[in-house]
């Protein structure tokens, strides 16, 4: 998105760039296959592997690049009206590229619009980015005051100051509650959460996701959602299903605007580091809780199990206290101790939507993929994923010495 530059500070933060980039290397390398190895696949349904860990985190990175670059503009004298249209403006594009490089017909022929898909992972971030922007914008500040850290309420004013921003957040949140567990879904048990197919002995094949499922495929259509979900090969459901549909958009807003809540952090803390790391512990601690309570520390059998598919609100909590806890990490090495420059990761971060488009357009091209000699290898498809995401790395570089970036 566009340059973390606190207003405070005058200076970009490495960390949230090297945090980003991680992200979508791993997000590239699990999307060329990740060696065919499971751990690198996406979880059926319920649970976690690694490549659902990297989505999430950069939604989080996006809502703390919010908040920094909101403040900074503002603290610029750029009018709110000037920032609202290029938020919009920005959102549009993310929406539009997204939809053009989940929909490639450039060997098959003219596009069907009979199959056309509409969600995706880059629309799912435009319109993500559009409502936390927005609201952000809403209530961002001009010029932080400084609060006196004798002030009875100094160690929560970087939440109560946008008390109304969280109270609209929970409403999203109260709403995506209900309409998963009260939803009437026809044919299926109110607030099914399964997989359907085989899963629950068989019992609701066509429940595929419930309310979240039900609602893709009622406002879409069948044939303009993914059709080859996750969960087809072990539950063998019949159904089309997106994990980037309508409803787990709702809690995409809830995990960028709790990584906006770190990017307040930042501003409001600003050089603090003891006071700006502790503040990160503490976040990550409560949504631990909160991920504990939901889950009941299992994998089925809790409220609200973690589950991507449906980008579930025990999966966000999950995702963002990892996502907290990361962030400490790279803060400290990178920004307060300089330990680490943040390389290689650093510069894919700072070109990340020109890797991300152009990793999903050149996938099947040479250098990016060959014929192998034994495709049932786990070596042979582990060297071809990893030569097509550093050649993604080197490319990021050399456009970072060139001071080439690509920004919507």
């Amino acid at each position: 998105m566009e340059s973390i530059i606190p207003a405070t500070t005058g200076r970009r933060l490495r960390s949230l760039d090297t945090f980003r980039g991680l992200s979508l290397v791993v997000m590239v390398f699990v999307n060329y296959g990740g060696g065919r190895y499971w751990f690198f696949r996406h979880e059926s349904w319920n649970g976690l592997t690694v490549a659902d860990l990297v989505f999430p985190w950069f939604v989080f990175i996006m809502g703390t690049s919010v908040g920094l670059s909101l403040s900074g503009s503002l603290r610029r004298g750029v009018k709110r009206t000037h920032l609202l249209w290029r938020i919009c403006s920005r959102s549009l594009q993310l929406f539009l590229i997204g939809v053009i490089i989940i929909n490639p017909n450039y060997c098959n022929g003219p596009l069907s619009w009979d199959s056309f898909r509409i969600p995706g992972v880059l629309q799912r971030l435009g319109f993500t980015y559009l409502v936390v922007a927005v609201l952000d914008l809403v209530m961002a500040r001009d010029r932080l005051n400084n609060i006196l850290s004798n002030e009875t309420w100094y160690s929560v004013h970087d939440v109560c100051l946008y008390w109304p921003a969280w109270v609209f957040v929970i409403a999203l949140e109260v709403i995506w509650l209900c309409l998963t567990f009260l939803l009437p879904v026809p044919g299926c048990p109110t607030g099914y959460l399964g997989p359907g197919g085989i899963g629950d002995f068989g019992q609701y094949q066509n429940c595929t996701g419930g309310a979240a499922g039900y609602i893709d495929r009622w406002l879409l259509r069948h044939n303009h959602i993914y059709q080859t979900p996750s969960s087809r090969v072990v539950y063998q459901t019949m159904m089309p299903f997106d994990p980037e549909g309508v409803l787990g958009t709702i809690n995409s807003i809830l995990m960028a605007f709790l990584g906006l809540q770190a990017g307040k952090i930042l501003l409001h803390y600003r050089d603090q580091h003891r006071q700006i790391i502790t503040r990160f512990l503490i976040w990550g601690f409560i949504l631990g809780i909160i991920s504990a309570v939901l889950t009941k520390c299992s994998r089925n059998d809790g409220f609200i199990p973690v589950n991507k598919n449906l980008w579930s609100l025990s999966y966000v909590t999950t995702l963002s206290c990892f996502a907290f806890v990361a962030l400490v990490f790279f803060y400290y090495s990178v920004d307060v101790k300089k330990w680490w420059s943040g390389a290689p990761f650093f510069y894919p971060g700072m070109n990340s939507i020109l890797v991300y488009v152009g990793h999903e357009v050149f996938k099947e091209y040479f250098p990016f993929r060959w014929k192998m000699a034994n495709s049932q290898s786990h070596a042979e498809h582990l060297a071809q994923n990893l030569v097509a995401t550093s050649i993604w790395v080197i490319v990021a570089y050399l456009l970072y010495r060139k001071k080439i970036f690509w920004k919507i």
